[in-house]
């Protein structure tokens, strides 16, 4: 076990006392470095050579380092007086000779009375004296073990131990090693290697043990490490007194790590070579926060040549649990201040916490949170023994938080082993913080305690089993981002075991089993609370107020679309409030094969906590800014719990939504530009029935296709184009031939379409999905001489008004909030989106050309305005209506003056034109402006609407101003209208 920093210390002093006196390098040098590693406590032989004859870059052609220790530390050493700049060049002269693997972070050079150690990774220098040594030992923590390590997720270290580590695997398994014993195998070299370098073993124990005792063809290599999982697991009491000696220096770790005897792993050279290039990586700079992910992917080739794809990164980690436990436990930290008697009370309140992941994967949550449990708890100490007031005695006996408060889930056996481990190597991490503060040695060897990590299926089991409901503090995780249609039939089954009985639960995203399963799991808890309540037992639960509290990352699908209403509608019948919540940004990772993702994190409970904290995201790749919150409902917004509903109808007066038309005609109708052309040469008469044919592709990447529309030309004309008689008859055969009733009764009518939207004056074109890249769908304002597919969007009988208000940022606020997405594009839906969408409050110019009074739109006209200030609301509505129509043909002009560019061009974020970006400005001052007038108009205070989540907080709180007005919504979908037929072109 490593020495306490207190006996470090007094060797320090003790060794400069012996040395005080020596000056000559020739006669004592040897002796001065194998004294100076036994400082700390550290058998030269074992880590550092002398005289190692290397290369240089200068000088003479080799040259032996006075000290060497590979990849850690290189030194010189001069006689009293000489220059220790000339000893540093010397030192560093030597790196020609060395191999990538050899190069040292450090090189130290002394001349007995001085010190100079440089590190190289960080650049620092320290200068200091012989007589200074016993402060200065913290700058030799890679000697020591005590080095404190600021991790970095990008640290190449973590990818090389996972690549070096996978090729071992590979290795293992050719041979025919494989399943539940090569996993267990890896899980135990990993935490070897692992407590080579950071002083859970002797140093580099294992390493020398395999370098010096076995052989090199690797024959014997698997039963000498089949002999150390033995000791390992042998408590020193029942170990033989002849026991080798180098066996013997190794500790007893417990904790059933080591109990299972597996196999015997047959090695040879090649194997042998790979264990041994793992073990010379320096482990210590290897993060348990991440690097139980990254071995994840030792067991998948695929998942290995894409390295890192997976692992959550500790910034994401750190936004779930600072708002879930953290935030708050550092506040009451910083209210305890110095107080005794309150850091006493906050610190056993950390030791009673308990927390489970039931998704946890290799356990990145709980290592990290953890960690920052165990920092709060360092704080603590240190201030309690700062008062001078209590002494802090052995302080291992005052650390209370240990990995048991801690509970998880995983499906696969690996990762719950890996997580298992991880915890034990963030606990010895910890505990080596604790020795550095205070001096003294915190080692928990044999391991006593440990994290319940459940190998089993989450959706499956009671998670009472893992950890009682009436003990637990918080659930938090990330469950698997699956989405409705991409999972495979098993996890269906899961999800419709726990789902189920909801209407529509179809359609949910696979992670919405979990907010269910925990809603269950924290329902139980208050249903214990009102028991002892009722009983007058003080000593169970209080109450809702004292409840779990829950924390996902998620897909931000369940926040948007139609998944709201089925599992949100649940959840808030259920009692569960979110308390705060990061609105969508992406999450990924700085490793290679970044996986990206669109997420939202959502902390919920069985009770309204206050206060509610709100983060949302400028850019979604960008930083999270806090806003406050009175509520956060469940499309993430500052409004009241709204579920919207699938809306059959528009909610105001405003033109109806429809698909466009669908032919099922098997391609015959639909013509490139060149097959038209071709078609109309062999069929003249043809000509006049061609119309252009938009899709969303076509629409949207400004690509030609044109569609033969037969279904209003007279029999006699069309019984004078043989070819289209072919088309019809192509089509009527393909109909007749399908399996579906409806699509054959279509036979009878070869010419028409099955779906019908042919609109007989101008109409919008919305994409069904476009690219969530785009500040704006692109939106086109059509004539009648153009068909669309069912992929778009329409709405007949539109005004640039209708065009203005649509392509506003304000109704793409709306779209981005409650809109279903594709991956991660905008899915448009009629139902949820424009449907539910309140308009501003103003008068029509005209009324529509189907006969339908819109001079009031929304509330105003639900409450009858008239008289005088009906009159003047219509003049100011007039004067912003017209403000509206001018900005949107504004938009339209700007893209004209671009002819050759798609919309794909012109809405590109990177390639948008400036005067189209200044038209869109022009277009939304006129929209916000509108609203605002109208919010005016009414009596109401007008609101910010400065940023999405401001305009959508407002555009919900018109919502329920314009609900409240109106009967219960029908909940059957959209239908498209048939409008009428447009006439026969002469």
């Amino acid at each position: 076990m490593p020495l306490s920093l207190n006996e470090i210390r007094a060797r320090a002093l003790a060794f400069s006392g012996e040395w005080a006196e020596v000056t000559s390098e020739r006669a004592e040098a040897q002796s001065f470095w194998n004294e100076f590693f036994n400082v700390f406590g550290v058998n030269r032989r074992r880590v550092a050579v002398f005289e190692q004859k290397a290369a240089r870059f200068t000088g003479s052609t080799h040259g032996r380092i006075d000290v060497f220790w590979p990849g850690v530390m290189l030194a010189e050493h001069k006689s009293e007086g000489r220059d220790l700049d000339a000893a540093y060049a010397q030192a560093t002269d030597y790196f020609a000779g060395l191999k990538d693997a050899e190069l040292p972070r450090f090189v130290l050079v002394s001349d007995f009375r001085r010190f100079r150690l440089h590190d190289l990774e960080t650049g620092e220098r320290s200068d200091f004296t012989l007589p200074e040594l016993h402060r200065q030992i913290g700058r030799f923590g890679f000697i020591s073990g005590y080095q404190t390590r600021s991790y970095q997720e990008e640290d190449p270290v973590n990818v090389q131990a996972a690549e070096r580590m996978g090729r071992l695997h590979d290795a293992l398994k050719d041979a025919g090693y494989h399943g539940h014993a090569l996993e267990l195998l890896l899980v135990r070299l990993l935490f070897c290697l692992f407590a080579d370098d950071t002083g859970i073993f002797p140093r580099q124990s294992f390493h020398d043990l395999i370098v010096q005792r076995t052989s090199e063809d690797g024959a014997d290599l698997g039963m000498w490490i089949g002999r150390i999982f033995q000791v390992l697991d042998t408590a020193p009491e029942r170990r033989q007194t002849t026991l080798d000696e180098q066996l013997a220096e190794l500790p007893w770790v417990n904790g059933k790590l080591f109990e299972e005897i597996l196999p015997l792993a047959d090695f040879n050279a090649q194997m042998r070579a790979l264990l041994l290039d793992a073990s010379t990586l320096d482990w210590s700079r290897i993060s348990p926060a991440i690097f139980g992910s990254m071995f994840q992917s030792v067991m998948d080739d695929k998942a290995r040549r894409n390295l890192g794809a997976h692992y959550t990164s500790e910034k994401n980690i750190l936004k779930l649990i600072g708002p879930l436990f953290l935030d708050g436990l550092k506040a009451e930290l910083d209210r305890a201040g110095n107080d005794e008697k309150k850091l006493a009370q906050l610190h056993r309140r950390l030791a009673a916490l308990t927390f489970l992941d039931p998704a946890c994967g290799c356990g990145n949550f709980l290592v990290i949170a953890y960690r920052e449990l165990r920092a709060l708890e360092l704080e603590i100490l240190r201030r309690q023994f700062a008062t001078q007031r209590s002494v802090l005695a052995h302080v291992q006996d005052h650390v209370l938080v240990d990995v048991d408060q801690f509970h998880g889930i995983e499906i696969e056996e690996f990762p719950a082993q890996i997580a298992q481990v991880a915890m034990w190597l963030m606990d010895h991490q910890m505990n080596l913080r604790v020795s550095e503060q205070f001096g003294e040695n915190v080692v928990r060897l044999p391991l006593k305690k440990s994290a319940t990590i459940v190998h089993g299926n989450a959706l499956r089991i009671d998670w009472n089993d893992v950890v009682s409901a009436e003990k637990l503090s918080f659930i938090l995780g990330n469950p698997p981002f699956i989405g409705s249609k991409l999972m495979t039939p098993e996890q269906r089954e899961d999800l419709l075991a726990v789902a189920g009985g909801l209407k529509g639960a179809g359609v949910l995203d696979f992670v919405s089993a979990w907010y269910l399963k925990a809603v269950d799991y924290i329902r139980q808890t208050e249903a214990l609370a009102r028991h002892s309540r009722e009983s007058g037992n003080r000593s169970s639960p209080a109450g809702p107020d004292t409840g779990i509290r829950c924390a996902f990352v998620s897909t931000n699908s369940i926040t948007q679309g139609e998944q709201v209403g089925i599992l949100w509608g649940e959840m808030l019948a259920r009692g569960m409030r979110i308390f705060f919540a990061h609105r969508t940004f992406r999450w990924n990772n700085e490793a290679r094969g970044v996986a990206a993702v669109h997420c939202v994190i959502v902390g919920f409970a069985g009770s309204e906590i206050s206060p509610k904290r709100l983060f949302d995201y400028q850019e979604i790749a960008g930083e999270p800014h806090e806003v406050p919150a009175g509520n956060i409902n469940p499309y993430l917004v500052d409004a009241a719990d709204v579920l919207l509903p699938n809306r059959s109808k528009p909610l105001c007066n405003v033109p109806s939504i429809g698909i466009g038309n669908k032919p099922i005609d098997g391609g015959n109708y639909l013509f490139t530009t060149e097959e038209r052309d071709a078609f109309i040469a062999s069929e003249p008469a043809s000509a006049a029935w061609f119309r252009r044919w938009l899709g969303s592709d076509e629409f949207i990447n400004g690509w030609e296709r044109w569609c033969l529309w037969l279904g209003d030309c007279p029999p006699a004309e069309l019984r004078q184009m043989p070819e289209a008689l072919k088309r019809i008859e192509a089509v009527r055969e393909l109909r007749k031939a399908s399996k579906s009733p409806p699509t054959q009764k279509l036979a009878d009518t070869p010419t028409r379409f099955h779906v019908e939207n042919i609109p007989d004056d101008n109409y919008l074109v919305i994409p069904e999905v476009s690219s969530e890249r785009r500040a704006f769908i692109p939106i086109g304002f059509m004539t009648p001489d153009t068909l669309c597919s069912n992929l778009v969007k329409i709405v007949p009988n539109a005004t640039l008004f209708h065009f203005g208000i649509v392509t506003s940022t304000m109704h793409m606020a709306w779209v981005r909030t409650v809109c279903g997405r594709l991956k991660s594009d905008y899915r448009y839906s009629a139902g949820i989106v424009y449907n539910n969408f309140p308009w501003p409050e103003l008068p029509a110019a005209t009324d529509q050309s189907d006969g339908t009074d819109i001079r009031l739109s929304g509330a105003a006209r639900l409450r009858g305005n008239d008289g005088q200030g009906a009159r003047g609301h219509d003049e100011q509505g007039q004067k912003h209506r017209a403000a509206i129509e001018a900005a949107a043909q504004a938009v339209l002009d700007a893209r004209a003056q671009f002819p050759d560019a798609t919309l794909a061009d012109l809405y590109d974020p990177l390639t948008m034109p400036p005067a189209l970006v200044k038209a869109h400005a022009a277009l939304d001052k006129a929209v916000d402006a509108a609203y605002l007038a109208a919010e005016k108009a009414a009596g109401r205070k007008p609101p910010r609407l400065t940023t999405d989540a401001e305009r959508v907080a407002f555009l919900f709180e018109r919502y329920q101003q314009l609900t409240s007005l109106l009967p219960e919504p029908s909940a059957k979908p959209a239908r498209a209208r048939k409008p009428p037929r447009a006439p026969a072109p002469a």
